[in-house]
């Protein structure tokens, strides 16, 4: 018997067969009493993988208390939300209002029919609970520059001290010249030394020493600083990326897991939180060929901050189908076709285990799963299904999640009809 052999005959064993909602307790009582949950993707552009993330996230908000869902989106369009969803007074009036928000390029990762839903159920979820026991969306990534000194400087003119605006006003002026090209300031500051870091920095001390609640709006301090750390990390990831791909790719994912410690810390030592990002920010970097590139993930750096014991990574996956993505950066989006996963790979041999939806708990010290580097596919807002072979991530599946969500077939996301913003980043 092959190897090959042995992982579908493994598979076979302890799969647990997906039918309905309820196939995903086994999860929910794996995850047990974790605090933080990591919840992936093999694409940004499958129905099936925002649905199963939405399930799961209402059991664990339902039964075990969840606090909030940190995702890979921008925090200004992430807090809009987070203000329709908790019932703020001034909060936009409708879900297709708020989704509006994500107006850059790939609109489709978050203005969907999926997460239109999603967010919809979190406002119900709600009501009629104290503002400290609603639960919350926020957005972890770093492209928002400009947006996130747009809202700093919106929120300061109202709240802020004149020592503080004056500080925004340097600090939107100094990126301002780069008229929202975030390639043209990284190239600037590498090549030319034309760096606004000095300015984002004192912004962000100065929002930290003074950060303070309002009845109206108690997060909007937050907000604030958490766009300022936007705006630092944005700096740094767009001096790096014209030099390092893989420095680049740290300072996002270094830039995520801090965001969300401040998050958490925001939400009291008990918090527990639910993650929404792919499978290459969630997967821990080690059990990948990411390590050899020098580089660290999201999955990686929760799990050594939190230890392993406080940490559950769910990996989601499909052997074919169709997909939302487009052929190049910010060109029109498509519906596209998954191929056949290649022989041999990890969603290859969950088809042979069977042709079915599966549930898989995975154990770090497996023998076979836990020391043979498999092929798992990858797809992302760009895709070319002709280069099918270059999609496919080396990976220790077992060490890289706890379990693994398999679709045998799967469909692209419903986006909802969004207008690009001008800004290109």
């Amino acid at each position: 018997m092959n190897l090959d052999e042995i992982i579908v005959n493994q598979i076979k064993e302890q799969a647990v067969r997906l039918h309905r909602a309820d196939d995903l307790d086994v999860l929910v009582e794996a995850i047990g009493d974790k605090r933080y949950v990591l919840l992936g993707e093999a694409t940004h552009g499958t129905s099936e993988f925002y649905k199963l993330r939405m399930e799961l996230s209402r059991k664990l908000i339902e039964t075990k208390g969840f606090k909030f869902i940190a995702v890979e989106g921008d925090w200004p369009s992430c807090y809009e939300v987070n203000r329709y969803v908790k019932h703020y007074p001034d909060a936009k009036p409708s879900a297709r209002d708020v989704l509006a928000a994500f107006d850059r390029w790939p609109t489709w990762m978050w203005a969907n029919e999926e997460v239109l839903a999603l967010i919809e159920w979190i406002k119900q979820h709600n009501v009629d609970k104290p503002m400290d026991q609603r639960v919350g969306f926020y957005g972890l990534d770093v492209y928002s520059l400009w947006e996130s000194l747009e809202e700093i400087t919106r929120y300061l003119q109202e709240h802020g001290t004149p020592e503080q605006l004056a500080l925004a006003h340097k600090a939107f002026a100094c990126f301002d010249a780069y008229e929202e090209e975030g390639q043209s300031y990284g190239v600037a500051a590498a090549f030319y030394g034309e760096s606004c870091k000095d300015d984002v920095v004192k912004l962000l001390q100065a929002l930290h020493d003074k950060r303070v609640r309002y009845e109206d709006d108690s997060e909007a301090a937050l907000s604030a600083e958490l766009n300022a750390l936007v705006a630092v990390n944005a700096e740094d990831y767009y001096r790096t990326m014209v030099r390092h791909d893989a420095e680049s790719w740290n300072v996002r994912d270094q830039h995520m897991v801090e965001a969300l410690r401040r998050l958490a810390e925001e939400h009291g030592p008990d918090a527990k939180v639910i993650v929404w990002a792919h499978n290459t920010h969630i997967g821990d970097a080690r059990a990948t060929d990411m390590e050899a590139d020098g580089m660290v993930n999201v999955g990686q750096l929760v799990r050594e901050a939190h230890g392993e014991a406080d940490v559950f990574a769910i990996g989601f996956g499909t052997y074919r189908g169709t997909v939302m993505a487009a052929t190049a950066w910010d060109a029109p989006v498509a519906t596209m076709q998954v191929p056949l996963a290649q022989p041999g790979s990890w969603e290859e041999l969950m088809h042979r285990a069977g042709a079915h939806d599966q549930i898989l708990l995975l154990r770090r010290e497996d023998p076979i799963l836990g020391h043979e580097p498999l092929g798992h596919r990858a797809i992302g807002v760009v895709y070319h299904p002709s280069y099918e072979r270059g999609n496919y991530v080396p990976s220790l599946m077992a060490r890289r999640y706890d379990a693994f969500l398999h679709l045998d077939e799967s469909h692209a996301v419903r986006p909802l009809a969004i207008p690009l913003s001008t800004g290109r980043f």
